[in-house]
């Protein structure tokens, strides 16, 4: 007489709560970092162009550097050397290509050189539609109880 084997059940994982939890987290990245490049910084003052034009639309891959008065360069919040701007740059063109807009927001107290350097370093990396960031009209700071 032949023996019935014992039907053996698999363990099996449930993957559906885990793709779940991958997407939402894809999201939330997804969203903080729109933000965190969307960040302006508070101290930096820009310069006075009465002849600067507002641009029409916003490239959503534009980056935005910032240099403050002392010569430390941001993307986003998150502070950079030199060095380290020049390695976000360059991964930067590797990840997305060279055809991607910067626009520079200097304060108005930086020096030339600091400038210049976040220049030097787009143009080291291939990134060439660089744009400036400027206030057609100075801000006038109220403070209350004015005349």
């Amino acid at each position: 007489m032949a023996r019935k084997r014992k039907k053996q059940y698999e363990a099996e994982i449930n993957m559906t709560p885990m793709i779940d939890v991958v997407f939402q987290l894809i999201i939330f990245f997804i969203v903080t970092v729109n933000l965190d490049q969307e960040s302006i910084l508070e101290a930096i003052t820009l310069p006075v162009a009465p002849y600067s034009r507002e641009e029409p639309r916003k490239d959503p891959r534009q980056i935005t550097v910032q240099v403050d008065r002392r010569g430390r360069y941001y993307i986003g919040s998150a502070p950079y050397d030199l060095r380290g701007l020049n390695m976000v740059l360059k991964n930067t063109v590797r990840r997305a290509g060279a055809n991607i807009p910067i626009l520079i927001r200097g304060d108005v107290h930086a020096t030339h050189k600091y400038i210049r350097r976040a220049m030097d370093a787009c143009a080291r990396v291939g990134l060439y539609r660089i744009k400036f960031a400027a206030m057609k009209h100075a801000a006038t700071e109220h403070r209350g109880g004015g005349r």
